[in-house]
């Protein structure tokens, strides 16, 4: 009588509970109650022809006719400001939708609400972030200002927190202590081709946010962020899924304390400076996670993206990091990415030769990367990147094994566009 391998039968176990937790996730996962492409695809006269009753309409130039029955706004902003922050009797609408038509917006936006949102921007090509015709610009970094004490998320070109204080970064090992009656802010904030950037110096001159997402849930699809140091920021109990979009950075720009899962799309490097991750963990014992004696799996998880430079003359061969420890919790997963050349064969790095910031909690892994920035010999050599075997990596397979609830337990994903959630990975 032959048996099977223990670790085989506990790989098909998990495998099986895997697919179980991904259709629970699948059930659970919001379906947009309307056609998000009829509503995005230019329609004459009216923009909103395809659009929910109610829709929002943004225009760069609101004075002229659009033939809509709805109010044109000048701003991303003056919009959401009409809407009220929370459901109330008054306003018992739990759904409002905003579509922006083509242009260059050059504000800041604050989502403060916290019921869900839905922001289009209009477009041929609903599936194709190449094709995007709406840009939020800003022009900020703490660079910026003379001796500044300036918080890093003054910078960003778009927030989303229930209030200013949940959105700080702060400094030290924990930064800034959120108030603990700090409310969550949306279950929902859903984005969908709509480019973000913040263009303050084509070089990295301190931090220059692009988005910050705390204490909110957040699903960017098919947009393009970009800035040079610091473009994403998620904060403490928020929670962000970009799908097949891009992301662009030279210096730390994917950072910050909470949960971030980007599949699919381009991770566009635009230099080498730190990493392109750099997370900051908070301790089990801390109020950020109400005292669970679980791993908190708080950290970014790249899925099967492209990782290259972002364009053919940069020479940054063997340069660039997949991340370095912003504190000896950090945490992120490059999971399935094809790694062009300008990944350093070492994968990872320490935070300095003088500060490693790497203890027996850091986790900086990788499982499943391809191409020619992957060196098996180098991850092995170096010492700081840990090559998952596929045990290792199930339970990061999918959004809902890293996803928590604000008081806790995984499998928050009920945020994000069912269309468009990953399977689990083989």
């Amino acid at each position: 009588m032959s048996f099977l391998p223990r670790s085989f039968v506990c790989l098909r176990w998990i495998t099986a509970l895997l697919t179980f937790v991904w259709l629970l996730q699948t059930c659970v996962s919001f379906t947009l109650p309307f056609n998000r492409t009829l509503c995005q695809l230019p329609t004459s006269p009216d923009p909103l022809s395809g659009c929910p009753t109610g829709t929002l309409l943004v225009s760069p130039s609101p004075s002229s006719p659009s033939n809509s029955t709805s109010e044109t706004f000048a701003t991303l902003q003056s919009a959401l400001n009409t809407i009220p922050s929370n459901s109330s009797s008054s306003s018992p609408r739990s759904e409002h939708v905003i579509l922006i038509l083509p242009g260059v917006y050059t504000e800041q936006v604050n989502i403060t609400h916290r019921i869900p949102l839905t922001i289009l921007g209009q477009t041929l090509s609903p599936d194709d972030a190449s094709a995007n015709t709406v840009t939020l610009l800003w022009h900020a970094a703490t660079a910026g200002v003379t001796n500044s004490t300036l918080d890093n998320a003054y910078t960003s070109t778009l927030i989303i927190a229930p209030t200013l204080l949940s959105s700080l970064t702060g400094s030290g090992p924990l930064g800034y202590p959120v108030p603990p009656d700090t409310p969550f802010g949306s279950p929902r904030i859903s984005i969908y081709n709509v480019d973000i950037a913040n263009d303050y110096a084509p070089t990295s001159s301190g931090p220059s946010l692009a988005v910050a997402v705390s204490r909110a849930n957040a699903g960017f699809y098919f947009s393009k962020i970009s800035s040079y140091q610091d473009t994403v920021y998620i904060g403490k109990l928020g929670n962000a899924y970009f799908y097949e979009g891009e992301v662009s950075g030279m210096t730390d720009f994917l950072y910050g304390f909470g949960t971030l899962w980007v599949q699919g799309g381009r991770i566009a490097l635009r230099g080498c400076g730190g990493g392109i991750s750099a997370w900051k963990g908070v301790n089990r014992t801390t109020e950020e996670i109400k005292g669970e004696k679980e791993e908190s799996r708080f950290g970014v998880y790249v899925h099967g993206a492209r990782v290259e430079r972002a364009n053919a003359t940069l020479d940054l061969d063997g340069q660039c990091s997949l991340g370095r420890p912003w504190n000896s919790l950090h945490r992120s997963i490059f999971a399935k990415c094809e790694l062009d050349a300008s990944i350093r064969k070492e994968g990872y790095s320490t935070w300095s030769s003088a500060e490693t910031r790497v203890g027996n909690e850091t986790f900086m892994a990788e499982y499943g990367n391809y191409g020619p920035g992957y060196n098996e010999s180098g991850r092995s050599d170096g010492g700081i990147s840990r090559v998952l075997t596929k045990e290792e990596y199930l339970p990061y397979a999918i959004p809902a094994g890293v996803f928590r609830f604000e008081n806790g337990g995984f499998g928050n994903t009920g945020w994000i566009d069912n269309f468009y959630a990953p399977m689990p990975d083989d």
